[in-house]
């Protein structure tokens, strides 16, 4: 396997190691991200008993929301952790259907300048790709007509 170089990666996964897991200062922030939270939910959770257990009976109602907030919590933490890109950088293909070709998501593969659309069996998913087609095209040239890209 090749060194990994700082500049060949970018800078969002700078900090994500080859198993996928993230290190370095974004890990941290992650974790005191985290901290923060279960805090946050802990001490809800204490004042919120008192306060059902003082006769204030829809506080009974967040003595069980705030554990629930606390394990989602911890469940993005660590997708987050292990997944630091939020899966931004894979590319999902299809099989192939029919002669069809391998197809991606990547909006720049699509439009002007790409290969032809791939022929699909499915009239309804052949439809849904072209009008995709049609509203990318359409966000470019109102991209250009803006002056942003």
């Amino acid at each position: 396997m090749a060194p990994r170089h700082d500049d060949d990666v970018p800078a969002d996964q700078a900090d994500a190691t080859d198993d996928g897991r993230l290190r370095g200062a974004s890990a941290v922030k992650l974790h005191l991200t985290l901290a923060a939270g279960l805090t946050l939910c802990i001490g809800a959770f204490i004042i919120e008993v008192g306060r059902a257990l003082g006769g204030n009976s829809l506080s009974w109602a967040y003595v069980f929301e705030w554990p629930i907030f606390a394990v989602f919590a911890v469940y993005m933490w660590w997708n987050l952790l292990h997944d630091p890109d939020g899966g931004r950088s894979r590319r999902r293909s299809a099989e192939p259907v029919g002669d069809a070709a391998t197809t991606t998501d990547d909006p720049a593969a699509v439009g002007a300048g790409s290969a032809p659309a791939p022929t699909v069996d499915d009239p309804e998913l052949a439809a849904w790709q072209a009008y995709l087609r049609t509203m990318e095209a359409d966000e470019r040239r109102q991209a250009r007509e803006d002056g942003v890209g």
